[in-house]
């Protein structure tokens, strides 16, 4: 079946040749030493995939890659988050335990990664415990201190009490990336330390920032830079025209607030390392030719218009939860209404609500690559979603929906074991579970394994469901890379879900 929505906006193979080739000029700007802050996820980045179309998920992977022979990784994590076991959200793992992961999934890409920064220290007896697991591993681990009055306190910062106290981390390689779990681990200071501690040494070694979003060369309010705010509502940062390169060049570029707020700070800063700063603005300091690389416009502003309005049911769907405070819906209901989009422009949404009307039960809508929109509802057998899935699978194989893929039988035995021995509430099949019947039907039914080959064409379609989901149906939509919004109600009117 053709994919009428896969239109590109994005050129992916000009943007890995026009930022491998933008990192290296950047690299020959110093003494052939550049530490560059990689920001937002260097794997699986999904956001930038959804918004910019044609953006490969693995992009910053393979633009890595391509600079693999100048290049080694720092990984940085807080003391501060080791202590309070910090969790990754889209993970469910501690930023510990993904450093671990992160250093196996560079190796296994063939990409050297020399050391581990623990930052922020201040005598937590978890982050030592952590160093010396590291250690052991055969990981070469440095420790960063945590500065009094940083980042505004430069004299402190920018002595041998401040920066000159942190370790050394010994660099062999031009391109020196330092990158981290999640935000707020320090990477730009642990940049900043080393150009101190390269300055003693008589190395000029410069730093970049490599942030995908905002998209400085994009207007202020484009919906690419405005789903990007959407994405960190939960951070609060605000994209800006930066004030610096406006006046430096009277050109008008687009930052975002903190980078903004921290600029007259870091230019001190490199003032009293070098002497001289070699920055005018924050702009200046990024390396991002995303912008360059957009060849469809529109398809990007659509695309960007709708990645708003599913964050914004993630939000309602968190302030339920009492995950996501209400001024972060508030937020994200603003930035809809700067779009100019409201949940109307959703087509699964009006879908999925119009045949729960109709059924008078949880229903659910799906959009295929064509256009075709399927819905499911609630039924003594099968989830609203179960059913949406086994009907989308069947007009993607042109199986006529009166044939059962699956037999009732089949069901009957997985209920059983689900309310009589394993105590659940619920005999309805979930997502997974319905797609295990499906497996096992199709070693004898040619129709459930032609059902079954269809997976791979839901990735990238849209879904809607007129009430929450389970975490086990809302992970196996993601599994098969369905874009998934949930009305803000609960199933059943209780308090404990």
């Amino acid at each position: 079946m053709k994919k009428t929505f896969d239109k590109k906006g994005f050129d992916n193979e000009k943007y890995l040749h026009m930022q491998s080739e933008h990192i290296r000029e950047r690299i020959e700007q110093f003494d052939h030493k550049l530490y560059l802050e990689f920001g937002g996820k260097l794997f699986d980045d999904y956001h930038a995939a959804r918004v910019l179309p044609g953006f490969e998920p693995d992009s910053k992977l393979r633009l890595l890659k391509q600079l693999s022979d100048q290049a080694e990784i720092i990984i940085v994590i807080s003391a501060r988050d080791i202590e309070k076991n910090k969790i990754r959200g889209d993970l469910g793992i501690t930023y510990d335990s993904d450093v671990l992961r992160l250093i196996d999934s560079f190796v296994e890409n063939g990409l050297y990664v020399g050391s581990v920064a623990i930052t922020q220290y201040s005598g937590q007896e978890s982050a030592l415990l952590f160093k010396n697991r590291l250690e052991n591993l055969g990981i070469r681990t440095y420790i960063h201190y945590n500065i009094t009055g940083y980042p505004s306190n430069i004299p402190l910062i920018v002595s041998k009490e401040g920066y000159g106290k942190n370790e050394y981390i010994e660099t062999t390689r031009p391109l020196v990336i330092v990158t981290a779990p999640g935000p707020g681990s320090g990477k730009m200071a642990t940049c900043l330390s080393q150009l101190y501690h390269e300055h003693q040494r008589g190395i000029h070694a410069g730093y970049a920032k490599f942030e995908t979003f905002p998209i400085w060369n994009l207007p202020l309010k484009h919906p690419v830079n405005l789903a990007y705010e959407a994405a960190t509502a939960d951070l609060n940062d605000v994209n800006m025209i930066d004030p610096f390169h406006l006046e430096a060049y009277g050109e008008t570029t687009v930052n975002y607030n903190r980078d903004v707020e921290i600029f007259p700070v870091l230019n001190t800063i490199f003032e009293k390392i070098y002497g001289k700063s070699p920055y005018k603005s924050p702009t200046d300091m990024g390396v991002n030719m995303a912008g360059n690389c957009i060849c469809d416009d529109e398809v990007c502003r659509e695309a960007s218009r709708q990645e708003i309005i599913r964050r914004y049911y993630a939000s309602l769907d968190g302030l339920i939860k009492g995950t996501c405070p209400e001024t972060e819906a508030q937020k994200l209901e603003l930035l809809m209404n700067q779009a100019g989009v409201s949940v109307q422009d959703r087509k699964v949404v009006g879908a999925a609500l119009e045949h729960a009307a109709e059924t008078g039960t949880p229903a659910a809508a799906l959009e295929l690559p064509d256009g075709t929109m399927i819905t499911g509802k609630t039924s003594d057998l099968l989830g609203a979603s179960a059913a949406l899935l086994l009907n989308a699978l069947k007009e993607l194989a042109g199986i006529d929906h009166e044939i059962k893929v699956i037999s009732p039988e089949s069901i009957e035995p997985i209920q059983k074991l689900k309310v009589d021995y394993l105590k659940s509430k619920n005999p309805r099949l979930h997502t997974d579970e319905v797609l295990i019947a499906l497996s096992t039907s199709a070693a004898s039914n040619k129709n459930a394994l032609l059902a079954l080959e269809q997976l791979p064409h839901l990735n990238g379609c849209q879904a809607h469901t007129s009430v929450m989901l389970s975490d086990v149906d809302i992970k196996m939509f993601k599994k098969l890379g369905v874009q998934l919004t949930c009305e803000a109600v609960y199933e059943r009117e209780q308090v404990y879900h």
